[in-house]
């Protein structure tokens, strides 16, 4: 998750009371996370969240550095990385794993994100 704070609504950072922007921000990165091996849809989870897709995406942009997309994207590839690391899986059923629809366009988002093929990685980090 991106924000270290509880479930309260205060920061971890000397009990300060969280903005409604944070707020958001983390309730949305909760639902992405949940849903993360669905297709994407701005609109859905603003929607889901009872907000304006593009205020979320304003808000979410300024708490978390991220276009929504951005960490949709952020968060499968992390999890692609422990089972390129930790399985034998092939690459292509990783990629569905993690909610890709092609091999190929599960390739060329890990290469954006991590600057190196998913082969290249398992490669350099298999647990062996």
């Amino acid at each position: 998750m991106i924000s270290g704070s509880d479930r309260t609504g205060k920061s971890a950072v000397a009990g300060k009371k969280k903005s409604s922007g944070e707020i958001l921000s983390q309730a949305a990165s909760e639902y992405i996370e949940t849903h993360c091996k669905e297709r994407f849809s701005l609109q859905k989870m603003a929607d889901n969240l009872f907000v304006n897709g593009n205020y979320l995406l304003r808000v979410f942009k300024k708490h978390t550095g991220y276009t929504p997309l951005a960490y949709h994207n952020y968060i499968r590839c992390e999890r692609a990385k422990e089972l390129l690391a930790g399985s034998g899986e092939e690459i292509s059923e990783i990629g569905e794993t993690v909610g890709f629809v092609s091999s190929a366009h599960f390739s060329h988002v890990f290469k954006k994100m991590e600057g190196c093929t998913p082969t290249e990685y398992r490669m350099n980090h298999q647990v062996r």
